[in-house]
């Protein structure tokens, strides 16, 4: 993993030490971590748009635009993975923790796993 950048779905004005988002389309930012050989050079934040129903891929479209390859999420629907893949955007996983400089870490240390297709929501905010 030469250079990369990481997005996570962030509760407030996000940043390394703030917490995720429970689900990535209703995030008030999305951190972005650009990384190098492995290691955090450079922190900030995008502010999401808005979400209307059946828009899954307004953060699609701006998480490509801001030129993100990786994103961590907690829990994502079928239609917005999709999206993602398609634009070249890998979707890690990790359900259990809050913060966001641990599961970073873990995705630079190559210990988090690509989301399956049987780990997505069902959308529409049932589960957040």
């Amino acid at each position: 993993m030469a250079k990369v950048r990481i997005a996570i779905p962030s509760l407030g004005e996000g940043g390394l030490d703030g917490q995720r988002a429970g689900h990535f389309g209703h995030c008030d930012v999305f951190t972005c971590i650009d990384a190098q050989d492995g290691k955090i050079v450079e922190v900030t934040t995008i502010q999401n748009r808005e979400h209307v129903q059946g828009g899954c891929m307004v953060p699609v479209n701006l998480l490509a635009e801001h030129q993100v390859n990786a994103l961590i999420v907690g829990g994502i629907g079928m239609r917005p993975l999709m999206g993602f893949r398609q634009v070249g955007i890998d979707v890690y996983h990790d359900a259990e923790r809050i913060d966001i400089r641990p599961v970073v870490e873990d995705l630079l240390a190559g210990k988090l796993p690509l989301i399956s297709d049987d780990e997505v929501c069902g959308g529409g905010g049932g589960r957040v």
